[in-house]
């Protein structure tokens, strides 16, 4: 797989924020995603807890995922079954870049 991916399984690639320019990707602007206001955060909790807490690359090597933090971080957009549907897409990317 040839795509860059995020800490949490995103391809940066596909996202309509990285294509407008608006986000560099979740590694180079060390977690400070343009949503993270909306929650109350300077940085994503995703990518503090990845880099910051567990000290790993991203969520595919992490023996919890999805974890509670994946499942609370739910866009307001999506339904239940699109965010369970985004985390089993995160999964396989993670799965496809091994």
């Amino acid at each position: 797989m040839n795509k860059e991916l995020s800490v949490c399984g995103c391809v940066c690639s596909d996202c309509e924020y990285l294509k407008k320019s608006e986000c560099s990707g979740c590694f180079k602007i060390k977690g400070k995603v343009w949503w993270a206001s909306y929650i109350s955060a300077t940085v994503c909790p995703i990518y503090a807890c990845v880099i910051d807490k567990k000290k790993i690359n991203h969520c595919g090597r992490c023996p919890e995922i999805p974890c509670q933090l994946w499942r609370d971080l739910k866009d307001p957009n999506y339904t239940d079954e699109q965010h369970e549907e985004s985390m089993r897409n995160r999964i396989e990317n993670f799965k496809k870049a091994e």
